[in-house]
Order: C-alpha cells, then sequence, then structure tokens
C-alpha cells in the first residue's frame, strides 16, 4: 500500500506548513519511507531539512536518486551517490529515472524486501481509496501545472462544486472552480479569448472520461481570494 506524500520542503506560509506535517504524520504509519530527490539538481538546504525530518532510523529508509537520465557524466553520479551514503544509513540507495524507467523494478524489490508480511488492507483490485470527486479536483490542477507558468500552479487550488451523474449513468455534470491568489493571475489562466482556460477544460475533461468510462461535461470557474495559502478556513475550505 503506497502513500504518496506531499513533498518535505522548507514551509514559507501556512498551506506549506500544512502541507509539511501531512508528510510528516504520514511518517509515523509507515512501514518503510521512500525518500525521493532531485539528483541533478542538488540543493543543500532542502536535502539537509528532509535529513532532519526523517530523523533517526526507527524504520528503513529508501533513498531513490531521481532524474539521472539528467546527468551526463558518470563520475558525477557516483559522487552524488558516496555523499548520499555518507549522511544517512539508508536501507537501500538507489539512483533511478522515473521518466525512462531507469532502476524502478529494483527500486521495488528493494521495497519487497523492506517490508513486513502483513494483512491485505484492500482488495487486489483496488487502486485508490480516493473518490472520483477528488480524482477530478486533481486532474484539472495537474492542466494548471503542466499549462500555465511557474508563479500559476502553486498560488492555485481546485474545488468540486457539483459532481452529477444522469439517470443512464451515461453522462456526468461536473462544475469546478479554479482559486487563485491575485487578479493578474485571472488573466494568466483565462487566457486571450478565454483560450487558456478551453484549453485546461478540455484535457482534464478527457481525462476525467477516462476515469469514469462515460461522457463528462465539464464547466470551469476562476476565483481569486487572495492571499488564501496564509488563510487558516480558505486552507481547510480547499480540503488541505
Amino acid at each position: 500500500m503506497f502513500f504518496d506524500t506531499p513533498g518535505v520542503i522548507v514551509p514559507k506560509d501556512k498551506l506549506n506548513l500544512r502541507i509539511v506535517d501531512t508528510a510528516l504524520t504520514a511518517f509515523q504509519d509507515a512501514d518503510v519511507i521512500v525518500t525521493v530527490v532531485d539528483a541533478a539538481r542538488p540543493d543543500l538546504q532542502a536535502e539537509n531539512h528532509l535529513l532532519e525530518k526523517v530523523g533517526s532510523p526507527k524504520r528503513p529508509v529508501i533513498l531513490a536518486l531521481n532524474k539521472i537520465d539528467l546527468i551526463q557524466e558518470k563520475e558525477t553520479l557516483l559522487e552524488t551517490i558516496d555523499s548520499w551514503s555518507r549522511r544517512y544509513p539508508f536501507q537501500a540507495l538507489l539512483p533511478v529515472s522515473a521518466l525512462d524507467g531507469t532502476q524502478l523494478e529494483e527500486l521495488i524489490a528493494a521495497l519487497i524486501q523492506a517490508l513486513p508480511f502483513g494483512p491485505p488492507y484492500f482488495p487486489e483490485d483496488t487502486l485508490t481509496d480516493q473518490s472520483e470527486r477528488f480524482i477530478a479536483a486533481e486532474l484539472i490542477r495537474e492542466k494548471l501545472f503542466r499549462l500555465t507558468g511557474e508563479e500559476i500552479p502553486y498560488a492555485s487550488a481546485v474545488t468540486i462544486e457539483s459532481f452529477k451523474p444522469d439517470a443512464g449513468g451515461k453522462l456526468v455534470k461536473i462544475e469546478a472552480t479554479i482559486h487563485l491568489e491575485r487578479e493578474s493571475q485571472k488573466g494568466i489562466v483565462i487566457g486571450r479569448g478565454g483560450v487558456m482556460l478551453k484549453r485546461i477544460g478540455t484535457e482534464a475533461r478527457q481525462d476525467i472520461e477516462r476515469l469514469t468510462g462515460t461522457r463528462v461535461f465539464l464547466k470551469l470557474f476562476v476565483r481569486v481570494q487572495k492571499n488564501w495559502r496564509k488563510d487558516s478556513k480558505a486552507i481547510e475550505r480547499f480540503g488541505y
């Protein structure tokens, strides 16, 4: 059973604090912790913060050095591996590439070796315990990440206002709101003549249709709520 936590970052606002708390809470219940770091772009401050939060090795910790496809020099990679191995007693340390699949099977094998035997918590055909409504919001937010500039994704949240299958089960009508922090961001998300918002909606709708197996009518709204990442009530309302 995999629990994909948010990243453990140095928090700069109330939203980031909430995100890091969620990740650290998951540490307490895990039998094995897999730490994923960017091997191609080291960030010493973030890495030290992460190791500090992982703490003493009360349970196996596996390090996945990701993005090795971006490292051209083998010697550079070996130096990175050596540096990490001296910083923490990892159960296993694997250079991997999520992009091209390098050593992902070895990562799974290391996980299986480190995990204790236990009962199956879910049926074998269960892919997730999250609702279709939740995943639909995440698919919309994913399009914001992929299609807009660096400023927008981290200042955005998505809420599903309604999720209504029709009586025949052949169509799902969804209304969702994209929440932003500033008026200037609204223009970027909507785009000239509404082109960007239409593209976000179209690509998200196609993914949601694959998820639900039905046709989807998706209507998107864009709303500005100033500095919502610093507002505890807004953070709660947006599901964080």
